[in-house]
């Protein structure tokens, strides 16, 4: 091959390899271009959010809250009528025969009932049944999404799939603990029974979240010296009030509603929360139906305002990825 041949050759590469650099260069900022004109990409709050605005899916959910609300309501106005009047007519008829009287409240709260006491019960067993596996959960959580440490996935799975448990097998052999630590007649089986009835669930939806965050936010804080404590408090902690609220929430009308872990670790009369007490008013007063609905409406109250009170957090919580696998 001759020096020309050589000459030329070597031009002809070095023009190619200059076209290569700039299609590359090029290429490599098509992306950035293309970023900026990307229709971003919906999210599961969008898309959800999107749905309800639509006309048809806005009258199919405005029914079907007239559909759920309409036995409560009718439970509301029962409660605030004569015995007589609930008894003989259906509470519809109200509206064209209107009578009021605050006397099954009155018999229900102060009277032979004693709701009162079942009531503050309730509040006893509800509220430590709610903070106690948060607080457990979230460390937990932060563990398994920020710690590294051998078996992490493992052990987080083997979490996971304890929800799968029936809490109707473990009745038994928690009763059996507690009577021999003497725990039991007291408020701690229905406390540590609950927490322990939570804790997968809650240890997943706080992960879930922990993991959304970015972990840039992480390693800057890391990198100005914070450690495990003060990235937890000050960092993570102020992100995740809606999915503490979401569970919170979750788990407290689970605790308040809740019969069948009441019955078998509170059926005491000192520990027995607002649920055994109206189980035995049907069972020991079947025809009072002014007493029942008096004590039913009660009972339904709190976690009604709680819901209220925190169910902009339970969405918020629920779209932004806590149900996330």
């Amino acid at each position: 091959m001759s020096t020309t041949d050589r000459s030329s050759g070597s031009q002809a590469k070095g023009s190619v390899e200059h076209k290569g650099v700039i299609a590359g260069d090029v290429l490599a900022g098509a992306p950035e271009v293309a970023d900026k004109t990307r229709t971003p990409r919906p999210t599961r709050a969008s898309k959800f959010k999107k749905g309800m605005s639509n006309p048809v899916g806005s009258v199919i959910a405005i029914v079907l809250a007239v559909l759920w609300t309409i036995p409560t309501f009718g439970l509301a106005l029962s409660s605030i009528r004569p015995e007589q009047a609930i008894k003989t007519t259906g509470w519809w008829t109200w509206f064209t025969n209107p009578e009021f009287t605050a006397n099954n409240y009155n018999l229900v709260l102060y009277g032979s009932e004693n709701f009162a006491r079942f009531f503050i019960n309730s509040l006893v067993i509800t509220l430590p049944a709610v903070a106690i596996p948060i607080t457990l959960a979230l460390l937990a959580a932060y563990a398994f999404a920020w710690i590294e440490f051998p078996g992490r996935d493992w052990i987080f799975v083997g979490v996971f799939a304890l929800q799968i448990v029936p809490i109707q097998v473990t009745l038994i052999p928690l009763l059996s603990d507690y009577v021999d630590w003497g725990l039991n007649g007291s408020f701690w089986p229905i406390w540590l029974s609950h927490s322990i009835f939570a804790l997968p669930l809650a240890i997943f939806l706080l992960h879930n979240f922990m993991k959304d965050i970015p972990r840039s936010l992480v390693e800057a804080a890391r990198v100005d010296g914070a450690g495990h404590v003060k990235i937890f408090f000050q960092v993570l902690l102020p992100l995740l009030t809606p999915a503490i609220a979401a569970f919170a929430v979750f788990q407290f009308l689970w605790v308040w509603n809740d019969l069948l872990v009441a019955l078998v670790f509170g059926s005491d009369q000192n520990t027995a929360p607002l649920t055994v007490r109206l189980a035995n008013l049907v069972g020991s007063r079947g025809t009072e139906w002014h007493l029942l609905t008096a004590g039913a409406f009660i009972s339904l109250i709190v976690p009604l305002v709680v819901f209220l009170a925190l169910q902009r957090f339970f969405v918020r919580g629920l779209l932004a990825g806590g149900v996330k696998g």
